[in-house]
């Protein structure tokens, strides 16, 4: 048995010597081959079934993806050499390394190749993002030399002297940067900048408000600031109180004058110091206010036909020129300025629902104006909502309204007292001599007399009289109990007459 397997075991390895190291001539070819000799069989004995000596080569597990389009690797140059000389280390494992080998080797080629590209499309990724990263870098240093350079350059300015004086409109939420580009399209200042850099200077421009001032043309910025922020600049600002009339009245116990809404604008409308300011007239607003081209003076649509019908071109905007604080243009000239009045004012009292009101009370806007300046000059403010309902309640039944305010309203001189006389006078406006409402507003409603007459307190009442001068009024629904109420008022003095 042990003869057996040494005789395999020489066998085995005779044939691995004679397969490793065949006998070649110089030129690589096995001498045996040139010389025609067949080459001996393995002589496999008694172990040919069993395949004892039968020793299966490695092979590399290569995927069949990994060796598409692998190139084959170029076969190295071997130098010739002597018979029977060993091959070189690196030829005799390349000679003796199965074929599972050269595929992997293929395969890591290709792997290699993939990966050189990914370096290669990864650096030239990078030379992408540092090129832009230069540009941004450039640009931003070039922007920042840029403001560097004009920051050291000084703002265009005027030299002086101011020239004429000219309007101009500060805007609610203005900020000083709209404000220094308003001046600068006006010709105030020569630029923006420099009216921006001397207002940040000046704490009293945070206390500039909305409205119209007038400062000087080709002011140096610093002039225009402190003109801007001075109390005098403010042009066009007017206060118009409740109840007021566009004419002056006197008072008959006092003598004083009591200034309409044109003696008001007029006061509002000064450019300039005396002696040489230029001022609208209470004369130029009279006439202006008299035009018959309503759409030049702003009335608004739903007002025009009861408007254009007025019995006095001089009285015909009455009522429409709101209550309030109000601002205008003085450069616009006398219809200029109750254009905008009027224009600004509608808008208020379309704000209050005007425009809708009127199911309840059967009245239009305009008549519903007319009404609410009667609550105006008849009640406080708490008794407002139940005079609103007296006038619907008289106006559905057609009783006279009977309102001394309508008889005061034609008259130059007025008191909360009428004399019979008066009231007996026949007028438009008078509500003793007539039913129904008067030709037009007597007066410039408030916000709470318009809602008041736009939503009146529900009730009966058909009568009402204040009894004393602290304002208490009497509402009742009989003409009897009135009487009464009357009478109390005769013996507070309210009623007596300075007449």
């Amino acid at each position: 048995m042990t003869d057996r397997w040494t005789r395999a075991e020489e066998r085995y390895r005779a044939r691995e010597a004679d397969r490793r190291y065949p006998r070649r001539n110089d030129w690589g070819i096995d001498a045996r081959t040139v010389r025609g000799e067949p080459r001996p069989e393995p002589d496999r004995g008694e172990w040919d079934e069993d395949g004892t000596d039968v020793i299966p080569p490695y092979v590399d597990e290569v995927y069949e993806d990994e060796i598409v389009d692998a190139e084959p690797e170029p076969e190295p140059v071997v130098p010739p050499r002597r018979v029977g000389q060993r091959a070189p280390a690196p030829e005799r494992a390349r000679r003796g390394a199965p074929s599972g080998r050269g595929k992997s080797a293929r395969a890591k080629s290709r792997i290699a190749s993939r990966k050189a590209a990914e370096r290669k499309k990864r650096r030239r990724n990078m030379w992408v993002v540092a090129a832009v990263f230069l540009v941004l870098v450039v640009s931003a240093a070039g922007f920042a030399g840029y403001k560097l350079v004009g920051g050291l350059t000084p703002a265009e300015d005027f030299a002086g002297p101011p020239g004429e004086l000219v309007v101009v409109q500060v805007h609610p939420g203005d900020t000083a940067t709209q404000i220094a580009d308003t001046l600068h399209e006006k010709g105030v200042v020569a630029s923006s900048e420099a009216f921006y850099e001397a207002a940040v200077r000046n704490s009293n421009m945070n206390n500039v408000q909305p409205g119209f001032y007038s400062v000087p043309l080709n002011s140096p910025a610093e002039h225009a600031v402190t003109t801007l922020v001075a109390d005098h600049s403010r042009v066009g600002n007017v206060v118009v109180s409740e109840g007021r009339l566009l004419h002056d009245q006197l008072d008959v116990h006092t003598g004083a004058r009591k200034e309409g809404i044109y003696t008001k604008i007029a006061g509002a409308s000064c450019l300039g110091a005396a002696p040489t300011a230029k001022c609208v007239t209470y004369e130029q607003l009279d006439a202006a206010g008299s035009s018959t081209d309503l759409a030049a003076l702003g009335v608004p649509d739903w007002a025009k036909q009861q408007v254009a019908a007025a019995p006095d071109r001089r009285r015909q905007l009455d009522g429409l020129i709101a209550p309030g604080t109000l601002d205008f243009d003085p450069s616009g000239g006398a219809v200029g300025i109750l254009r905008q009045l009027i224009t600004s004012s509608a808008a208020l009292y379309e704000s209050t629902g005007l425009l809708r009101s009127g199911a309840e009370t059967q009245l239009n806007p305009y008549q519903t104006l007319i009404a609410a300046s009667l609550v105006e000059r008849e009640a406080l403010p708490p008794d407002m909502p139940k005079v609103a309902r007296v006038i619907v309640n008289r106006l559905r039944v057609d009783q006279p309204l009977q309102f001394d305010s309508t008889v005061n309203y034609s008259l130059d001189e007025t008191e909360v007292a009428t004399t019979d006389d008066d009231r007996s006078r026949v007028t438009p406006w008078n509500t003793y001599a007539m039913p129904g409402l008067p030709a037009n507003p007597i007066a410039a409603p408030s916000i709470k007399a318009l809602k008041a007459m736009e939503n009146p307190e529900p009730g009966k009442w058909l009568y009402f009289v204040t009894i004393d001068k602290k304002g208490t009024t009497l509402f009742t629904e009989t003409y009897a109990e009135h009487l009464r109420n009357i009478v109390k008022a005769e013996q507070s003095g309210i009623l007596d007459s300075g007449r």
